[in-house]
């Protein structure tokens, strides 16, 4: 057991199985977010903190070793709320004299046309969502280059897996596969396309975390190779004894879980589903030994999750 706190900051999917990696690696864990839903987890103190309430976030980060960012917004306020939580968690990790680890995505690099992204990809994304991540990044590689705050970047790309109901490959997929239901995709789906199993996404940032030398530079976090969304729908049909017909929305609308807000706020970011999105993992891999869940068993356990969901377990 180490003495060190790791404290969490966001309690969606990738936060929650983020504090529950860290509580079995024999970290002191703290959960930190403005509400918690489901059972208690072995290991994690939860923490009630409204990030933008500095005195709560404050308190909620004292004595920290190690901070993770993994808070986010709705699509909608993103632009106008990420930056001002950016500020708060940075001023708080330098007050705790804690380093810091941001869960990142893939817009600042905007649309490759297709190219494989990896972390000497230029950030030249041109929508409002993508500038602004790009913007968040070069504040945070900024405030670590001045010894404002050790920082290191976790870029991740869309997620699936047990908690995730949000996303592209999600509960617009999942349920409706396994009950016979609507399934619902997006954009072309015969183009290679990287996933991040949450676990996965989990267990990277929390090796950031333990590993000071990945400080200052930004990460891929491990992901299984790119295959089409076509294949990855064959493989939960064949792990379900079914083949999967899906409605494919080739435009941003409203459909299956994604309603008329949340695509209407998707649509400058709807590229990543019309051109091939492949997202190279190897140099973590190479620098930490950490390599990615097989596909086929990340979608296994997926399933089994969400069939216990659906079943109200």
């Amino acid at each position: 057991m180490t003495n060190d706190v790791h404290v969490v900051l966001g309690a969606g999917p990738a936060g929650t199985t983020l504090a529950t990696e860290l509580a079995g690696r024999g970290h002191r864990v703290r959960l930190g977010a403005r509400t918690h839903r489901g059972a208690p987890i072995e290991g994690v103190q939860r923490v009630t903190v409204d990030v933008s309430d500095r005195e709560q976030l404050r308190a909620a980060v004292a004595g920290a070793a190690v901070l993770y960012h993994c808070v986010n917004v709705p699509y909608q306020d993103q632009v106008a709320l990420m930056p001002g939580i950016q500020e708060a968690i940075l001023d708080a990790a330098g007050e705790a004299g804690a380093r810091l680890v941001v869960l990142d995505t893939l817009y600042p690099y905007g649309d490759t046309q297709g190219a494989p992204m990896t972390e000497r990809t230029p950030m030249t994304a041109t929508t409002a969502k993508g500038r602004m991540r790009a913007e968040l990044d070069r504040v945070y590689l900024a405030a670590h280059e001045q010894g404002r705050v050790s920082v290191a970047l976790g870029r991740a790309a869309d997620f699936f897996g047990p908690g995730v109901l949000n996303s592209t490959l999600g509960g617009g997929v999942f349920p409706g596969a396994i009950t016979g239901g609507e399934i619902v995709t997006l954009g072309n789906i015969e183009l290679p396309h990287s996933y991040s199993f949450i676990e996965d996404v989990a267990a990277g940032l929390a090796t950031l975390g333990e590993n000071p030398r990945g400080d200052g530079l930004v990460w891929h976090l491990p992901a299984a190779p790119a295959v089409s969304t076509r294949e990855i729908l064959d493989r939960i049909g064949t792990l379900l004894g079914t083949r999967l017909e899906p409605a494919v929305l080739t435009e941003p609308r409203p459909a299956g879980p994604f309603d008329a807000t949340l695509m209407s706020e998707y649509a400058e970011l709807f590229y990543q589903n019309t051109t091939s999105q492949i997202m190279v993992t190897e140099a973590f891999t190479e620098a930490f030994g950490v390599t990615a869940t097989p596909l086929t068993t990340a979608l296994d356990r997926t399933i089994a999750w969400y069939r216990a969901f659906l079943s109200g377990a």
